[in-house]
């Protein structure tokens, strides 16, 4: 079965995946879908007018390689206004193909390094790319899940997280995965979508369901 085939079929037709790892499948095999297609539509917005319209300089963009940002699935700049000291070692979790990456291996510097880990093999596929193609040579790229990182504990000084805690099921995993591999005074700086005001509580019955 192909990404798109795979997504659409999910939530066309309302197969029930309410279980939390049958939902993080469906996720990966989401964002696996816009890195491979991401002219295609898709449950979120995704590309580099999405990346423009929520905060990354146009200039800054067409600055870097095209695969950085052509499957951009983030919610917000994060890579541009984080704070990252020169030798730093940075984690971005949930990397997609590495435009917050790239942003963060420039103010790092080359004493610094960074981590970018996600749980799609065809989005850190972009992201390899771009780096080679920017010439970015203190980037590491991992496919793991974001509940269990690879990394030593109190390693990383700063840690980049662009809309990965909404659509996790576990993601108190995820806050005790970065309280665990983050340096005594580390920083996390964060992006996400959030609700105003309360909203309707509704069962997640299909992946429709969460993606709504």
């Amino acid at each position: 079965m192909g990404l798109m085939s795979g997504i659409q079929g999910l939530l066309g037709k309302g197969e029930r995946c309410c279980n939390d790892d049958a939902l993080l499948a469906g996720v990966q095999l989401a964002y696996s879908a816009a890195a491979s297609d991401p002219f295609r539509q898709h449950p979120f917005p995704v590309g580099k007018s999405f990346a423009e319209s929520v905060g990354y300089p146009k200039e800054l963009l067409d600055s870097l390689p095209d695969e950085a940002s052509a499957s951009f699935a983030g919610v917000g700049n994060v890579g541009v206004v984080a704070e990252i000291g020169a030798a730093s070692t940075v984690l971005d979790l949930g990397c997609g193909t590495g435009l917050d990456s790239l942003l963060a291996a420039a103010k790092a510097g080359p004493s610094g390094r960074v981590v970018g880990v996600d749980f799609s093999a065809a989005m850190l596929g972009k992201a390899i790319v771009a780096s080679r193609r920017a010439g970015a040579k203190n980037i590491l790229y991992c496919c793991a899940d974001a509940g269990r990182l690879p990394l030593p504990g109190h390693t990383i000084d700063v840690a980049l997280v662009n809309g990965i805690f909404n659509l996790n099921p576990v993601r108190g995993r995820l806050f005790m995965e970065m309280a665990r591999v983050l340096k005594p005074g580390g920083v996390v700086h964060a992006t996400e979508l959030v609700f105003t005001r309360p909203q309707e509580t509704k069962p997640v019955r299909n992946l429709k369901d969460w993606f709504a």
